[in-house]
């Protein structure tokens, strides 16, 4: 007990930075770090959440993930209307590396969309974790 009373500054330090390191730990998938491929798809099976693919009509032809949507980056925020029934439903973005994606990201969650996710390594990723893609447009 002395020895905390002594230190109390170096008490406090220690329980702040690992009530930090908690949170981020149990904060969950999302924010900047984006999902893994494996967790992305978790989310796709176990709870039905929504593919957005962000990249180019023309990119999205080339290959996208089965049952995505194609919004492209330019178009979300005039098109966020199209999201508005999915609110509540997770999303997950992709773009071709995850650096778009992230952005759009951030642009959602101003819109008031609360559960959405970056596929980190995009569409890239996914196919070098072996993950089936489809090409063509959506019907």
């Amino acid at each position: 007990m002395e020895f905390i009373q002594h230190n109390i500054l170096l008490v406090l330090l220690a329980l702040g930075s690992g009530g930090a390191l908690l949170f981020l730990t149990l904060r969950g998938p999302g924010g900047n770090a984006g999902l893994t491929p494996t967790q992305a798809t978790l989310l796709i099976n176990r709870e039905d959440a929504q593919v957005i693919d962000v990249r180019g009509s023309d990119e999205y032809v080339g290959g996208h993930l089965p049952d995505s949507r194609n919004i492209p980056m330019d178009q979300l925020e005039a098109r966020a209307a199209e999201l508005d029934k999915l609110k509540d439903r997770q999303l997950i973005l992709v773009c071709q590396t995850g650096a778009r994606s992230a952005s759009a990201c951030k642009q959602l969650e101003k819109l008031g969309f609360g559960k959405v996710s970056n596929l980190a390594g995009g569409i890239a990723g996914w196919r070098s974790a072996g993950l089936p893609v489809r090409k063509g447009a959506k019907k």
